[in-house]
C-alpha cells in the first residue's frame, strides 16, 4: 500500500470511530441499558455491520484481498486507540449512560473489532493459496 492509501485509511477510521462514539453517546442507553432481547440483537448486528460496512470500503478503494488484514488494521486503529481514551473517561465521553454500562460497551467493541479483523484475516489468508499458484 502507498503512504496515501494508509493515510486515508487512517483518516476513514477516524471518521467512523467519531460518528460511532457520537452515535453511542446520543443512543447508548437504548441499546446497552435495555431489555436482553434489545442488548443482544445489538451485539450480534454491531460486529456484521461494522464488518460490512469495512469491507465496503476496502472493496470501494480496489484493495487487494492480499492487503485487506493490514487494511483493517489501519481502519480499526484510530478507533481502538480513541476507545481506549472512552473508557478510562466513560462518565465524561458518555455522560447519558450509567457506568456500568462500562462494561457492556467495552464487550461491544471487543467483539466488533475481533470479528472485523478476523474476516479481513480470512481474507488474506485464503488470498495467499492464489498468490503461491500465480508465483509458479
Amino acid at each position: 500500500m502507498e503512504r496515501k492509501d494508509v493515510i486515508s485509511l487512517l483518516a476513514i477510521g477516524l471518521a467512523i470511530w467519531i460518528v460511532g462514539t457520537v452515535y453511542y453517546a446520543a443512543t447508548g442507553a437504548t441499546v446497552l441499558e435495555t431489555t436482553a432481547a434489545r442488548f443482544w440483537s445489538a451485539f450480534i448486528l454491531s460486529p456484521i455491520s461494522s464488518a460490512a460496512l469495512c469491507i465496503a470500503i476496502l472493496r470501494r478503494r480496489c484493495v487487494p484481498s492480499e492487503h485487506w488484514a493490514p487494511a483493517m488494521l489501519l481502519l480499526a486503529i484510530p478507533g481502538m486507540i480513541g476507545e481506549a481514551m472512552v473508557l478510562c473517561n466513560f462518565p465524561t465521553f458518555m455522560p447519558k449512560l450509567h457506568a456500568a454500562s462500562a462494561g457492556g460497551y467495552g464487550a461491544f467493541l471487543f467483539v466488533t473489532y475481533a470479528f472485523v479483523l478476523s474476516v479481513a484475516v480470512a481474507v488474506t489468508l485464503g488470498a495467499m493459496p492464489r498468490l503461491a499458484r500465480e508465483e509458479k
